[in-house]
């Protein structure tokens, strides 16, 4: 392993679980390993079905409303 990966997961391992998973599985995913498809909970369902409606409505972000977002986030 090379030092470079090793300060990675020595980083990684400080996060919380949930994140260290979803890293793994990018990282597994990267290396060409097949991942089984992550179950989402309840809420994140729920969640998911209102942005899909929110979709078909034609309810959608403007350009404007991108950008600014992309600028608070320094992008």
């Amino acid at each position: 392993m090379t030092r470079l990966l090793e300060e990675a997961f020595s980083k990684v391992s400080a996060l919380p679980d949930s994140e260290q998973d979803e890293l793994a599985r990018t990282l597994l995913e990267l290396a060409g390993v097949d991942q089984p498809p992550i179950q989402l909970t309840a809420l994140e369902e729920a969640d998911l079905a209102e942005a899909e409606a929110e979709i078909a409505r034609g309810e959608l972000a403007t350009n404007d409303e991108v950008r600014a977002m992309w600028a608070k986030h320094g992008l």
